[in-house]
């Protein structure tokens, strides 16, 4: 069973930033991983060829989770309004595309969790799932 905990999720930015993280944060972050571990359970079950890799700094399956203004800033490529930064996305591991390949060719999945996903062409090494719907409000959109 694949589970991410809250933990996990932080990043230890919890404790180094913990002004910056509002009870609301909190509250979308244990939304978000309650779907999302459950749309990774799902993939594990539909597609057990794919092999969910361990991040090799981060040691869990996070390669990106709570983002506080500070290190958003200085992340490359990160927009401004991350939904990274209110805890309602999350980048899973992905350094062969395997998960965001599958989900492109089956859709129905994100749509069954009530996730989206960031196109695959802009998210080399890491699936880019978030709750809330871009502004074009497709399931699988470009930043």
């Amino acid at each position: 069973m694949i589970e991410i905990t809250l933990e996990q999720y932080m990043m230890g930015r919890d404790k180094k930033y913990s002004s910056e993280l509002l009870p609301e944060y909190i509250a979308n972050a244990e939304k978000l991983l309650v779907v999302v571990n459950k749309c990774l359970n799902k993939i594990a079950n539909d597609a057990p060829y794919i092999t969910f890799e361990i991040h090799p700094v981060n040691k869990s399956l996070v390669s990106s989770g709570w983002r506080p203004a500070a290190v958003n800033a200085k992340t490359p490529g990160s927009s401004v309004k991350s939904k990274h930064m209110t805890c309602n996305a999350i980048d899973i591991y992905d350094p062969d595309g395997d998960i965001d390949d599958f989900l492109v060719t089956n859709e129905s999945i994100l749509k069954e969790f009530g996730l989206y996903l960031e196109h695959p062409s802009a998210t080399k090494g890491w699936c880019h799932l978030q709750q809330i719907p871009p502004n074009s409000k497709k399931v699988i959109f470009y930043p």
